[in-house]
C-alpha cells in the first residue's frame, strides 16, 4: 500500500515537470519558426518579382538571413520529396 502511494506521489510530481519541458521546447520551436518566417517575408519583400534572377537573389538572401540567426535552412521548393 505504501509503495502505491509513493508511486502515485511520484507521478503527480512528475506530470507538471514534464508538461513544462514539452511546453518550453514547443515555445522555442515556435520562436524559431517565426524568425524563419520573418526572414522569408523580408526576402520576398526585397525581391518580389518571379524572374529567375529575382528568385536566385531571394533564395540567397533567405539563406543568409537564416544562417545569420542560426536557423536551419529551408529545403528548395523545386526539389523532389524524399520517400
Amino acid at each position: 500500500m505504501m509503495c502505491r502511494a509513493a508511486a502515485a506521489a511520484l507521478i503527480i510530481f512528475m506530470v507538471p515537470v514534464t508538461a513544462w519541458a514539452v511546453t518550453a521546447n514547443g515555445q522555442q520551436m515556435m520562436q524559431n519558426w517565426a524568425a524563419s518566417n520573418r526572414c522569408a517575408q523580408a526576402a520576398q519583400k526585397a525581391f518580389p518579382d518571379f524572374t529567375a534572377e529575382a528568385n536566385a537573389k531571394r533564395d540567397a538572401q533567405l539563406k543568409q538571413c537564416l544562417a545569420g540567426q542560426n536557423l536551419p535552412p529551408r529545403p528548395a521548393l523545386d526539389a523532389p520529396a524524399k520517400p
